[in-house]
């Protein structure tokens, strides 16, 4: 028996995702496996990309700033090389986190960046982005529908990709956002915690941040460390 992340195959056998299966999932535990999900280097390569601006890798990656200008650009946000730019492509569903980041919208644009958000769903997070999008025009951005070139733009422009997912059994997102070099922030639960390390300041190890208490507090703790790392440009880069 297998799914798509290991965290998440354990995580299925409790009353909370067990969909009312838990129960036969624990009996066969033993027969049970996560495997965690890939994506398609090919296809996901910003050197390749013909929907960016300027192509870019790790090795040189001037090309992911022109990205950030052209992104900033064609959704109307303001012109900054150093507001941190967090990118969002999402379902617009109580799963994905969306009610976090409607509960702590005010507090999150105080802290200097800027957000841009792709995706559609569910007709409250639909609004309530358009309203937030109205507040605070130049610095938030939505585009409520689906658009494949413009969320590889999204992934190549942003400095920070949020994924704070109520539950997730894999995720693809944080996997093609690591590809573009967008440090993803997610909310540790099944695939997200098997794919994303915390960075440690002390041994300088992790490729991400990742909170453990799903709250709006929770998600916003993690994010000022996030930006203070985003102050140290060397760091960032590393």
């Amino acid at each position: 028996i297998t799914t798509v992340s290991p965290s998440y195959a354990n995580e299925i056998q409790s009353p909370t995702f067990g969909e009312r299966l838990d129960g036969l999932l624990r009996c066969r535990s033993k027969d049970l496996t996560g495997i965690l999900n890939g994506i398609d280097n090919t296809l996901y390569d910003p050197e390749t990309d013909l929907a960016l601006s300027l192509r870019y890798s790790y090795r040189e990656l001037s090309g992911k700033q022109v990205c950030k200008q052209d992104l900033q650009k064609y959704l109307g946000l303001e012109q900054s090389e150093n507001a941190p730019l967090i990118g969002m492509v999402t379902r617009l569903a109580h799963q994905k986190g969306l009610d976090l980041l409607e509960g702590a919208a005010d507090e999150l644009m105080r802290t200097g960046v800027q957000l841009a958000v792709l995706g559609s769903g569910e007709p409250h997070y639909e609004e309530a982005l358009r309203r937030l999008a109205w507040r605070y025009e130049g610095r938030f951005a939505c585009y409520l529908g689906y658009d494949e070139p413009l969320s590889r733009r999204i992934y190549a422009g942003a400095d920070i990709f949020l994924m704070p997912s109520r539950f997730e059994p894999c995720g693809l997102s944080q996997l093609i956002a690591m590809r573009y070099g967008a440090i993803p922030l997610v909310h540790e639960t099944g695939g997200l915690r098997d794919t994303v390390r915390p960075y440690n300041q002390f041994t300088d190890e992790g490729n991400g941040f990742s909170f453990s208490n799903y709250s709006a507090h929770g998600m916003l703790y993690v994010l000022n460390f996030a930006l203070q790392c985003f102050s140290d440009k060397p760091l960032w880069e590393r």
